[in-house]
């Protein structure tokens, strides 16, 4: 694939040309992920679904986040995003869940879990976290954690449909 294609084209594109299908379950990018695929024609062949799932209570209810996951590791944790993925993945039949949660700030951090935090899950024929810290040398910006989360989940679930 061309280096000057979006990496949601290449992604769409490798989803239809495998038959393959993506849902995502987003905290802290809010759907920006989704918003990313369905910019290309065609994601309708692909996504089965989104998941804002910015509350606990949605992350347990409906995406099967443990409760013994949230009150150990936090929502913020590899652990509770690799449960997003799958939660995702098992809701929408989908054969990819990819999920992001972690702290975009510029408030929320500490010293254990700083601004800029990320969890990246994804649930395929395996389940995995990646975690990032895209904070720059101490600057928060919100927009910029939020987006680079949602490009290397991107990233992460294509190299996931290139495995498939």
């Amino acid at each position: 694939m061309q280096e000057n294609i979006s990496i949601q084209q290449q992604l769409v594109e490798l989803l239809k040309n495998k038959k393959l299908k993506i849902a995502t379950a987003e905290s802290l990018t809010g759907g920006m992920i989704s918003e990313f695929i369905t910019q290309v024609s065609g994601a309708s062949e692909v996504i089965e679904c989104g998941v804002c799932s910015y509350s606990n209570r949605i992350k347990h209810e409906l995406l099967g986040v443990s409760r013994e996951t949230l009150d150990k590791y936090t929502e913020y944790s590899e652990q509770t995003a690799i449960e997003m993925a799958k939660g995702i993945k098992m809701l929408s039949g989908a054969d990819i869940g990819v999920s992001t949660t972690g702290i975009a700030g510029p408030g929320g951090g500490g010293e254990d879990k700083p601004v800029g935090l990320v969890y990246i899950g994804v649930s395929a024929k395996e389940s995995r976290a990646y975690k990032f810290n895209f904070s720059e040398n101490g600057k928060n910006d919100r927009n910029k954690i939020r987006e680079l989360s949602s490009i290397y989940a991107l990233k992460i679930a294509k190299e996931m449909a290139e495995l498939l």
